[in-house]
């Protein structure tokens, strides 16, 4: 669903153009909520987010245990995938068409294919915990990527921010510097890290293609095209399992992952995001890690050191100063704070 004429061609400041897309994408959302009195439940949509989100990083972490990380996360995918597209046409939305499709296809390689599996595919080696701190540091690259694509000169607080973020993240390894030494421990750090470049490059990607495809539908067909390739790929190469041979904490955790952290803490993502600024549900971000973390060290028996503790937070305070600087650069939702 391409952005109709009269807003390809734009004029007036940079400011107006982002305005014309918001109310774009605003049109184009499935999940209009016109009550003007749910601010409370909003806010409960929103704790549901930091807490679930958080959990998933569990889950992913225990359902790998037991079968191949690609073709668990494929199966999320695939399943999550075709609950979405289904809604959608059910809806009365219609499939791309041509040209449409690129920046779907593209979209569905940066985020699915390679950032969501490879995240995944990270906590076979390293712990829950570690995984989503590493998983809240892409606004750091978010920045570094700008900076060196437009010259721009970096905010002081943002320069501050990526220090402090970096500077967390040292703190962290410091009490991992033995586990280095493991072969699969470093693979398990690196495609982590590689999965936060991966999803930069999708949001700003996102950004930059906004007004050319229904970011909504988009997700499901995303998630139908990736969770195909990845099953397809791991039965082909050998790293599949039969149906059959897959055990219940996986099938459990696949669940798991599908209902809570696919279908319905998305749909409470998009209720908080119509009723509360995007600033506040931005939170999320810093509050998932913090969730995966003591529950991992709770629920999963993982290593809760206070280098640990201590680097999470320096991280979290780096990740936010630069937040607070990307949120320029990201399409602005000018949500009404109801009381």
């Amino acid at each position: 669903m391409p952005l109709n004429p009269q807003h390809k061609n734009v004029a007036g400041s940079d400011a107006q153009a982002e305005q014309d897309v918001t109310t774009y994408l605003e049109q184009m959302n499935p999940l209009p909520l016109h009550n003007k009195s749910q601010h409370r439940k909003a806010i409960a949509a929103l704790i549901a987010v930091c807490f679930l989100w958080g959990t998933t990083w569990l889950a992913s972490r225990e359902g790998v245990k037991h079968m191949p990380a690609l073709q668990l996360v494929g199966m999320r995918q695939l399943l999550g995938g075709v609950c979405y597209v289904v809604f959608f046409l059910i809806k009365g939305y219609h499939l791309p068409k041509g040209k449409e499709w690129g920046p779907i296809l593209v979209l569905c390689v940066l985020n699915f294919l390679l950032s969501n599996a490879l995240s995944t595919w990270g906590v076979k080696f390293i712990s829950a915990g570690l995984g989503s701190i590493i998983g809240a540091i892409f606004p750091l690259w978010l920045v570094l990527i700008a900076a060196f694509s437009s010259h721009s000169k970096l905010r002081f607080n943002t320069v501050i921010g990526l220090l402090l973020g970096f500077a967390g993240v040292c703190v962290i390894f410091f009490d991992h510097l033995q586990d280095f030494l493991n072969p699969e421990f470093r693979f398990g750090i690196f495609i982590s890290i590689a999965s936060t470049w991966s999803w930069a490059f999708g949001t700003l990607y996102t950004k930059k293609q906004a007004a050319n495809f229904n970011p909504y539908f988009s997700l499901g067909l995303q998630m139908v095209i990736s969770g195909t390739a990845l099953i397809g790929g791991s039965f082909a190469l050998g790293y599949a399992i039969p149906l059959a041979a897959i055990p219940n904490a996986s099938w459990m955790a696949i669940a798991y992952l599908v209902t809570a952290g696919s279908i319905l803490t998305f749909l409470a993502y998009l209720y908080a995001l119509q009723h509360l600024p995007t600033e506040q549900v931005s939170l999320y971000a810093y509050v998932n890690p913090v969730v995966a973390v003591l529950l991992g060290w709770q629920l999963l028996g993982e290593e809760l050191s206070g280098y640990i503790i201590i680097g999470m937070l320096i991280t979290l305070v780096g990740v936010y100063l630069v937040n607070k600087s990307i949120m320029k650069m990201l399409p602005a939702k000018r949500v009404k704070e109801e009381n």
